[in-house]
């Protein structure tokens, strides 16, 4: 069920056609998935102040409605471990087109994977799971299911993926938490049919999974027109 203040990011984003991803990640968290600590900072003072606060190494990303892609443009820094980095990472955003702040949140690591949503006219709202990250347009190994999901549904999911190694634990590595990746595939799954009939797409690339947990570092919701 959508709260009145999700009704409230997607109308704002409306005219936009898509959601910033400091409003995106505010959305699904009120869901009930975990995203990392951020905040959106609007002034560089405010960017300093989460960053004391969360401790660097940091994130940063430029937040502008006309950059939908930000790596293209060279709005993400990785590893911030400075006030005087995230400085310069903040003016350097700020000469992007269209800037609206930075976002500003916490280092999280584990095997990426990608997990979204789409409307297909013939059979409705479409889930996928994947190898994500760098890696999804080189493996391009995804699973798709109709939604809403079921157990049955997501295990499957899980089993068909040719990089199910890397969620078993490979080579010694720790396994990730399943049960906090079927939480999340559950809850989106159920998310997604609340937004059924406003949205495009929706793109959590990378979700970062480790044996504790699985959070979306990176979202992207792309609204109906």
């Amino acid at each position: 069920m959508l709260t009145q203040e999700m009704e409230q990011i997607l109308s704002a984003s409306k005219e936009m056609g898509w959601v910033l991803e400091p409003e995106a990640k505010r959305l699904f968290s009120m869901a009930g998935l975990d995203v990392p600590r951020f905040a959106w900072a609007k002034t560089v003072d405010e960017a300093l102040r989460f960053a004391k606060e969360i401790h660097y190494p940091v994130v940063g990303k430029v937040v502008s409605p006309l950059v939908v892609h930000k790596s293209d443009q060279n709005g993400v820094e990785v590893g911030i471990d400075s006030d005087r980095q995230l400085k310069e990472t903040f003016d350097r955003f700020s000469r992007i087109g269209g800037f609206r702040g930075m976002l500003v949140e916490e280092m999280v690591s584990g095997v990426e994977l990608i997990v979204g949503a789409k409307r297909d006219l013939q059979f409705g709202p479409v889930i996928l799971l994947g190898i994500g990250g760098v890696w999804i347009e080189i493996y391009r190994d995804v699973v798709l299911k109709m939604a809403p999901l079921n157990q049955t549904d997501i295990d499957s999911m899980m089993r068909c993926l040719r990089g199910r190694p890397l969620l078993e634990g490979y080579r010694g590595a720790n396994p990730v938490n399943k049960m906090e990746l079927s939480r999340l595939l559950m809850t989106f799954s159920s998310l997604v049919m609340d937004l059924e009939k406003g949205i495009e797409s929706i793109d959590l690339n990378p979700v970062l999974c480790t044996p504790t947990k699985c959070v979306i570092a990176d979202a992207r919701i792309v609204l109906r027109q």
